[in-house]
């Protein structure tokens, strides 16, 4: 995770993985391996065919098309249903089920609506879903979800059926969680003119 998009280097991702698991490497177990993908569905639909040992997360967000164009451009090549599709795909040839990653945004994805939208599309697809707390950057325009209010939603998946639980931010108070270093060392964003 964090180092691009493991699907569109497809050969040396999967070599990776060999090589982390073989007996000759790290020796690690291929169930202990995750692959991080903002989703490519005909790539999702490879690791099917091409039998891949590791777990599978996809960086879904919101459940619906709209909201995931504008904070997912990668989304308008592989929408949501061309997605379902694959993932599907996957997790009947693989016997296996997949994780969406499904960060919470005060006021854009973590409304009950957005919550009955994800119950739907995790349940096609047989997924879990891991729901991540929001560290704010300066200047940045979202927020972070209420506890409550995740807990809610949290709640609520779990009355419908889909596991999914909370992944708690480490490092928040110094500015060192997930997305928020880069921002501190960019001249563009401290002045506004960052995109």
């Amino acid at each position: 995770m964090g180092m691009g998009e493991p699907l569109l280097n497809y050969a040396n991702t999967m070599a990776s993985a060999e090589r982390i698991s073989a007996e000759d490497g790290l020796g690690m177990s291929a169930r202990r391996i995750t692959v991080s993908t903002a989703g490519i569905a005909k790539m999702i639909r490879k690791l099917a065919d091409d039998g891949a040992r590791f777990n599978l997360a996809l960086s879904l967000h919101a459940a619906n098309d709209a909201k995931r164009d504008r904070i997912m451009p990668i989304n308008e090549q592989n929408s949501l249903a061309e997605l379902k599709d694959a993932l599907r795909y996957y997790t009947r040839t693989l016997r296996k089920d997949v994780t969406f990653e499904y960060i919470l945004l005060r006021g854009f994805n973590d409304s009950l609506q957005d919550a009955q939208e994800l119950v739907k599309y995790a349940s096609d697809v047989h997924a879990k879903v891991n729901l991540i707390e929001y560290n704010p950057i300066d200047g940045g325009e979202f927020g972070r979800t209420e506890s409550k209010d995740a807990e809610a939603f949290q709640q609520y998946l779990d009355r419908k059926g889909i596991i999914a639980r909370i992944r708690r931010s480490r490092g928040r108070d110094i500015d060192a969680a997930c997305g928020q270093l880069a921002n501190k060392n960019d001249p563009a964003l401290k002045t506004g003119n960052g995109s």
